[in-house]
């Protein structure tokens, strides 16, 4: 009897130990890896809030500060006039020419900086830009018109900070005939 022939030939070699821990430690070196980018990538987004934060403070903090440092010869000039002023026999056409020089300086300094005066007389009424406080006669201004501003107003960069207070013309008076 013959037998059939059988190959000796060996079924698939299973894996020994030792290949198949080589994959699984590469993969968890891998993992390992990515949580470490992942903790560094965590910490330098929580880095950058703070500094952001930090920043952010500084800025609200000295904003102003170029602002302020154009005040500052106003502010000294200021002083000078008051010394003046307490001096005897204080020249007081002097004093009002040194605080119109003054104002003019403080108005340039703002002006450097975006502020703009809203001084509309003669100028139509305009309701987003000044506060009518009361009409009144005029045989000189248009109805509706601005015959006087009693506060100026003032905007920043096109924002408006303040509204003029302005009195407005209601027309000629009764008994003028137009």
């Amino acid at each position: 009897m013959t037998r059939p022939e059988t190959t000796d030939a060996p079924d698939s070699p299973a894996p020994e130990p030792a290949q198949g821990a080589e994959p699984l430690a590469a993969a968890r070196k891998e993992a390992a890896d990515n949580h470490d980018r992942y903790l560094r990538a965590v910490a330098d987004l929580e880095n950058f809030r703070r500094r952001t934060v930090r920043e952010k403070e500084e800025l609200r903090l000295f904003v102003s500060s170029r602002l302020l440092e154009d005040l500052l010869p106003a502010l000294d000039n200021l002083a000078l006039g008051l010394e003046a002023a307490h001096r005897p026999k204080a020249d007081l056409k002097a004093l009002a020419v040194g605080v119109e020089l003054v104002q003019q300086q403080l108005k340039s300094a703002l002006a450097a900086h975006g502020l703009k005066e809203i001084n509309p007389v003669g100028l139509a009424f305009d309701p987003h830009q000044h506060e009518a406080l009361s009409h009144e006669a005029s045989a000189d201004v248009k109805p509706e018109h601005v015959t006087k501003v009693v506060r100026t107003g003032y905007s920043l960069n096109g924002r408006l900070l303040r509204p003029a207070s302005v009195i407005i013309s209601s027309g000629k008076p009764a008994g003028e005939a137009g």
